[in-house]
């Protein structure tokens, strides 16, 4: 369940930095913040998936 959540966060993540930058630009600070979140969930879901092997 958490790895299934976990995807669901970084989906979000990912369109809402998309969506942002589409009508900002990608150095918009809040931008940065999404990005900055997405990659530590991003580094989550890496983790998750080595423990796994």
């Amino acid at each position: 369940m958490f790895e299934k959540n976990l995807l669901k966060d970084i989906e979000e993540h990912r369109k809402e930095m998309v969506y942002l930058a589409k009508h900002t630009s990608f150095s918009h600070p809040k931008v940065i913040d999404i990005s900055i979140r997405l990659d530590e969930l991003l580094n989550k879901y890496e983790n998750l998936l080595r423990a796994k092997i």
